[in-house]
């Protein structure tokens, strides 16, 4: 039998089964997210302890911030500030040079280059830097006069070591002398990092040893070596303070001593040196980040964004997400 047309088109203009309704409605249905409450509980908690100490800090009269103030661009301070950088900028440099140079020698074939290394990064990490700050600076009553020449023998060249002593060389040699030790292990650990097909491959290449350290292992184990050597960087910057004991003015032998004039300013004094080491400690942090995207290309598909890359991104997907509430 065939159907007429007029029951063709009546079966085509028939709505759909009652069945589909309900999908259609599930569909238009938004999907909730999952309610998280601890985490709004701890972070509720969080920003009212924040808004706590902030308060204590602003209203305490203790603190005394308008001595703060006063004090904080006093040339005194600024000069105090200037020590304090010159001996971390030379010892973090000749530290990681013996670093360096105490790491080679550890990983070395030669047992004599290995105890030596041991040794010396065993006695100064055993030591604690204001006993060798001390030592160096009595150091004038054990050797008066040093010299260099044959052993047993004759002496080459003689000098007073009183007045190669100062307070500036002891101190830089101090910290120089223990940062050596810890940036031995760093380095050493950065270049156990490095892949040991790398240096298969530079072998296998015919390249002197020198220029296989120089441009294909060194390079790579900065990757490992920078974040842990700049936490060493920021606890030199902070050692600094101890120079003060080998008669050295650096930023906190200068609040000291000022707090020692002005008995009453020696809380806002601290709060000066807190801020300054903070800065210092800040801008060391914002170099680690960018050294280490430096040293990241070739490792990463993709390079970690920059602290303005992440605001940006943040802000448009802020934009996006009301823009999409506001359409529904």
């Amino acid at each position: 039998m065939s159907e007429s047309p007029g029951a063709a088109v009546s079966l085509a203009e028939a709505p759909p089964p009652s069945t589909d309704m309900p999908s259609k409605k599930l569909t238009a249905q938004r999907v909730q997210p999952l309610r998280k409450p601890g985490r709004w509980i701890a972070t509720a908690v969080v920003l009212v302890l924040v808004a706590q100490f902030v308060h204590g800090l602003i209203s305490n009269p203790f603190y005394q911030w308008d001595r703060f103030g006063y004090w904080f661009l006093r040339p005194t301070i600024l000069d105090g500030l200037l020590i304090t950088l010159e001996v971390a900028a030379y010892s973090a440099v000749l530290g990681l040079l013996g670093g360096i140079l105490l790491a080679l020698a550890r990983l070395s074939k030669s047992p004599v280059l290995r105890a030596v290394s041991w040794t010396y990064v065993w006695a100064l990490r055993s030591t604690p830097l204001i006993v060798v700050l001390l030592f160096l600076y009595n150091f004038s009553a054990l050797y008066k006069t040093l010299s260099v020449g044959v052993p047993f023998g004759p002496a080459f060249f003689t000098f007073d070591e009183s007045r190669l002593a100062t307070d500036m060389a002891v101190a830089v040699i101090g910290l120089s002398l223990n940062e050596a030790a810890y940036a031995a292990e760093v380095v050493r650990g950065g270049i156990l990092s490095v892949d040991q097909g790398q240096h298969e491959a530079a072998s296998a290449l015919g390249l002197p040893k020198g220029y296989q350290f120089r441009r294909i292992v060194f390079p790579q184990a900065l990757r490992s070596i920078t974040p842990n050597y700049v936490n060493q960087l920021i606890g030199l910057i902070k050692s600094t303070s101890l120079v003060f004991y080998v008669s050295l003015l650096d930023l906190f032998g200068t609040a000291q001593t000022m707090g020692a004039t002005y008995p009453g300013d020696i809380v806002p004094l601290l709060l000066v040196v807190t801020v300054w080491y903070l800065i210092l400690t800040s801008v060391v942090s914002v170099i680690q980040f960018y050294v280490e995207r430096y040293y990241a290309r070739g490792a990463t598909r993709s390079l970690p964004p920059t602290p303005l890359q992440k605001l940006r991104t943040g802000l448009r997907d802020v934009r996006e997400r009301l823009r999409r509430e506001a359409a529904v």
